[in-house]
């Protein structure tokens, strides 16, 4: 249960307008769960920076083809490295599966945003 505000107001689909005082429950907003299959965040981002240069992040996460061409190339010469240490500290590369990372932590997570056909769009308001 989601609790707005206090003195905000909204307008109802059939056009009252509803001024909230902060103690009532303003709508349910549903969570989406996350599946996790055993990587760490912690884990996967610490490969990265010390033994990215071998591949070892890439085969911690699942992906043994990239995995054994940093290992030949050193990294890809270094550049590799670093832009999948980038990759997965900001949580754009996950677990070859699918799943998400163990955070063990509360407090900020990326999501990526993606606009689909039920994306609502707020249209400019004209002046």
């Amino acid at each position: 249960e989601c609790l707005p505000a206090p003195n905000i107001s909204c307008r109802l689909s059939n056009g009252t307008e509803f001024r909230f005082s902060g103690e009532e429950v303003g709508f349910n907003k549903t969570i989406p769960c996350r599946n996790v299959s055993g990587y760490s965040y912690k884990v996967a981002v610490a490969l990265s920076l010390f033994l990215g240069w071998l591949g070892a992040d890439r085969f911690y996460l699942g992906y043994p083809a990239l995995g054994l061409l940093k290992f030949c190339t050193v990294g890809f010469c270094g550049i590799g490295t670093l832009i999948d240490f980038i990759l997965i500290a900001m949580q754009i590369v996950g677990p070859a599966d699918g799943s998400n990372y163990i955070v063990d932590y509360y407090g900020a997570r990326l999501t990526r945003l993606s606009i689909t056909n039920q994306t609502y769009r707020k249209p400019h308001l004209s002046l």
